[in-house]
């Protein structure tokens, strides 16, 4: 027979959904004015984290977690927005590189500062449930 969960558990992750629901709004609404979709901003941080800031389409499609193809479309719309380019590899002259134009190194910035804030908006709710899911973790 399982133990039955303590009644604070379902506090604890109530409150972790409603910090996590605070920021997803708020990074939906910074996304939309962005007119950037949370996929390309997933992916801008991608190439930006990347090793030189440039990363092979078939490294961002598994980072992204992506088939190769979608990955190439996302890196078409990136382009058609000029926020990312592609450029040849320096050491595979048949690789194909991806970086962040001018444009989108100001926007992902803009765009991280706005989620920082945002998730640090929710520290003290995040913390205190993810305390509490710790301490019932025993379940």
């Amino acid at each position: 027979m399982k133990k039955e969960l303590p009644p604070d558990l379902y506090g604890a992750l109530a409150g972790f959904r409603l910090a996590l629901r605070r920021f997803l709004a708020l990074s939906e609404a910074a996304l939309a004015e962005a007119e950037v979709t949370s996929q390309q901003y997933q992916a801008m941080l991608v190439i930006k984290t990347a090793a030189g800031g440039r990363i092979m389409m078939r490294e961002l499609s598994e980072q992204m977690l992506m088939h190769p193809h979608g990955a190439v479309q996302l890196v078409d719309r990136l382009s058609l927005a000029g926020l990312a380019n592609r450029m040849p590899s320096e050491n595979d002259r048949r690789s194909v590189l991806i970086g962040l134009t001018p444009r989108g190194e100001g926007l992902l910035e803009a765009l991280a500062r706005i989620h920082v804030e945002g998730l640090l908006a929710n520290q003290p709710l995040l913390v205190e449930s993810l305390s509490k899911l710790r301490d019932l973790a025993e379940i």
